[in-house]
């Protein structure tokens, strides 16, 4: 992009969309129309071992097949007949996904999707390992096949053997049983699901564990049909490795039934027996369960997701507050210097409201990733949702019918207010918009003694808790959707309509809190939240302190360390109101050698993280070490960027004058 021409702002928040996408595990790429590179990462440069000089703002798709070609990529062949068909078929814009063997031995899943201007987006995923495990589990399957084959090879010739035999045919006819009950008994104990089905689709032998597997009891397999056994819904999945089967082929496949309520997973394997002219009698079955090897692979890729997003979040939320700080700051000091226009306020009240929200958002976000500590408090439940109540009610159509059930004592649990009222309002959003033609909520608390089973539900230990009920009536979800819920950006909603962070938010701040949550849904019966918070004590009310924070030390003189000219312009202005002369730095170097110049610096306000090689801890313990009178406080953009231990008084940005006033206040108070 041509940076000469682009504003600041359009820089930088080009810059942070690129950190972040270079965060991501998948690479990815976007071409426009005319096939020239729009936007990727770092992955995808890594991935495919590009120089990163291939890669610039409209650099041509034909460049990338083409240096792929020259090194090999593609296999012996016309250079220029391989990238033709390949800009050939990327000009068609048409979804595909296609996966590639790299020399290095890497394996590459490619997944491109056409964008509504003609460009498409390509993501680029490392699938080696997944593969490998794959392979793994087929070559286990043959060594399975191939012991089966001899076993029943030797149990044939056995037979064979017998029958030829003329004497003995009572010892015969006993070592044949023993024979037959010693191979049943082996079926029926090891873990794998073993059944014979013939031409016709009627199975002649399954173990034990098969007719288990399908809720049918011992020998009750044998003699039906593969459709009546399996019933209709797995048959409708596995119809066609059984017609390659019946016509030779040897094949594997997976498949999930409803078993006990709950979704599982098998994979099979489908070995037919043919004769010597090449009839096929009919196949054997093995099978294994794989639920929880899906569970596993679902919870690895969940646990990615999240950490991606975690490191997206706290990688911008430094930068997002830094923002906020001065636009906060400013209008904040408009107001100030113009208290009494009520035309001007009618602009910036509005302003700083949405500025503060956005405030709330990083917090919610960081809470999310875990990257930001909640601010836990004694709270009673039911005043909270009854002071929240005409706001569900503004919130949702008259359509709707909102009722409460709040339990007559009081019920206090430890927890963020801010966080437990955005969980709630987001509750009843949802509930809103699964009622389109109107309907009822319904939201209740109680106290709650949960025992153990009851507990493992919700993934907590036993114990006394409140419950949180919010219910509605609505469209209900399905199973699949049931699954996904707490998944990050996934939503049922038309574009636009919700980002699908609402309910990842929620069970963060929930999980965190020390509580668990439980969604009931079900296609047109509506759904039903259940929270669960730990119980507490209410906190012993105390004085409240006065907004108003007399100046300890107004006029002395002050030390700003701040790199951000920005934020640097908005502190200093806000000291200056306040009474302070103020001297700047724009880097801890700069500010040691100011504290050594000039004896009258009083107090140092610095923020934490600076270039230099040198944060504003650091630079505290060196000015403490030859200043000990020097009061200090440190500024924020982000809760990590703090050590828990620090005495000093912290300012998290955005901050107003106020919040300034309180921290150098305490200064005061230490320095007494």
């Amino acid at each position: 992009m041509d940076t000469k021409q682009t504003s600041p702002d359009t820089t930088q928040r080009y810059e942070m969309l690129q950190s972040g996408l270079d965060l991501l595990d998948q690479g990815i790429t976007v071409f426009d129309a005319n096939l020239r590179l729009v936007a990727w990462n770092a992955p995808f440069l890594r991935l495919l071992e590009f120089p990163p000089e291939m890669a610039y703002v409209g650099a041509p798709f034909e460049s990338f097949i083409r240096h792929n070609a020259e090194r090999g990529e593609y296999g012996p062949g016309d250079i220029e007949a391989q990238v033709a068909e390949r800009v050939a078929a990327a000009a068609n814009f048409a979804p595909h996904i296609t996966e590639r063997q790299r020399p290095n031995g890497k394996t590459l899943l490619l997944r491109g999707e056409p964008l509504h201007d003609k460009g498409f987006v390509t993501l680029y995923s490392d699938v080696t390992e997944q593969r490998y495990i794959e392979n793994l589990t087929e070559h286990q399957n043959i060594q399975l096949d191939e012991r089966v084959r001899r076993r029943t090879a030797q149990l044939e010739n056995a037979n064979a053997n017998l029958m030829r035999a003329n004497s003995d045919n009572s010892r015969i006819a006993a070592a044949l049983r023993r024979s037959e009950e010693r191979l049943r008994l082996i079926n029926d104990t090891i873990p794998i699901l073993i059944g014979y089905v013939d031409r016709n689709e009627v199975y002649q032998y399954a173990n034990k564990g098969y007719s288990n597997w399908y809720g049918h009891p011992e020998g009750g397999v044998t003699g039906r049909a593969v459709s009546d056994v399996i019933g209709p819904q797995v048959y409708s999945q596995v119809r066609e490795p059984v017609r390659k089967a019946l016509s030779g082929q040897q094949v594997t496949y997976e498949y999930q039934m409803l078993r006990n309520g709950q979704t599982v997973f098998a994979r099979s394997t489908l070995v037919p027996e043919s004769l010597p002219e090449g009839d096929t009698l009919g196949f054997f079955v093995f099978s294994y369960e794989i639920t929880e090897q899906k569970r596993m692979q679902a919870a690895l890729i969940q646990a990615q997701k999240m950490e991606a997003i975690g490191q997206l979040t706290g990688g911008l939320a430094h930068d997002f507050n830094n923002l906020l700080t001065v636009i906060i700051g400013n209008l904040a000091a408009l107001q100030d210097h113009r208290p009494n226009d009520d035309e001007l306020n009618e602009f910036v009240e509005p302003a700083l409201q949405s500025a503060r929200r956005g405030v709330q958002l990083i917090k919610r976000l960081l809470t999310f990733s875990r990257q930001q500590p909640l601010e836990p408090q004694a709270v009673d439940i039911g005043r909270l949702i009854a002071g929240m109540s005409k706001l569900v009610r503004r919130s949702v159509p008259e359509s709707i019918a909102v009722s409460t059930d709040l339990a007559s004592a009081s019920i206090h649990a430890l927890v963020d207010p801010g966080q437990l009222e955005s969980a709630l309002l987001n509750f009843a959003l949802n509930a809103r918009d699964a009622m389109p033609e109107g309907g009822r909520l319904h939201i209740a608390a109680r106290p709650v003694e949960l025992e153990h089973a009851e507990a493992e539900a919700f993934e907590i230990s036993p114990g006394s808790y409140a419950m949180i009920e919010v219910a509605d009536n609505g469209c209900g979800m399905d199973a699949a959707t049931l699954a996904r819920v707490y998944e990050p950006f996934f939503t049922t909603k038309r574009f636009g309509l919700g980002s699908g962070l609402g309910l990842a938010m929620a069970y963060g701040f929930v999980k965190q809190s020390g509580g668990g949550i439980s969604i009931r849904s079900q296609p047109g019966q509506g759904s039903t939240v259940l929270m669960v918070l730990p119980l507490t004590q209410p906190e012993a009310e105390s004085g409240s302190e006065q907004d108003e924070v007399p100046l300890a030390h107004g006029g002395e003189l002050v030390l700003l360390v701040e790199d951000d000219p920005n934020v640097r312009r908005v502190v200093r202005q806000q000291l200056i109101d306040l009474g302070y002369p103020v001297i700047e730095a724009e880097n801890a170097n700069q500010a040691l050698e100011m504290i050594g110049q000039i004896p009258d610096i009083a107090l140092m306000i610095s923020d934490v993280i600076m270039p230099g090689g040198i944060n504003g801890q650091q630079l505290a313990a060196r000015v403490l070490a030859g200043r000990p009178e020097m009061r200090i406080v440190l500024m924020s953009g982000f809760t990590e960027e703090i050590i828990s231990d620090t005495a000093l008084p912290v300012l998290s940005k955005p901050f107003v004058r106020q919040d300034l006033a309180r921290a150098i206040s305490q200064t005061s108070r230490t320095a007494t």
